[in-house]
């Protein structure tokens, strides 16, 4: 495989480019996913306190980036969740 059939998804954080970072990243049949917070909109943090919501919040993120890469939340094995 080469460079053009790596797909990226960032998250338009504005350090993304001094850091390297992609929130998933698509090689071939593989995909990756960055951790993932549970960061709303407007940036603030999403449903403070409440677990359950941010867990919530935190797989509407990574589902969201796995569209862009045409892959879904059906075909995820956890390497490890923290």
């Amino acid at each position: 495989m080469n460079e053009s059939e790596i797909r990226r998804v960032f998250s338009g954080a504005p350090w993304e480019s001094l850091v390297g970072y992609c929130r998933a990243v698509r090689f071939g049949d593989h995909v990756s996913v960055s951790g993932t917070a549970p960061v709303a909109g407007d940036g603030s943090v999403h449903a403070p306190g409440n677990a359950y919501e941010q867990a919530k919040r935190c797989f509407e993120i990574i589902g969201h980036s796995l569209k862009e890469v045409d892959a879904s939340l059906a075909v995820l094995s956890g390497r490890g969740c923290m």
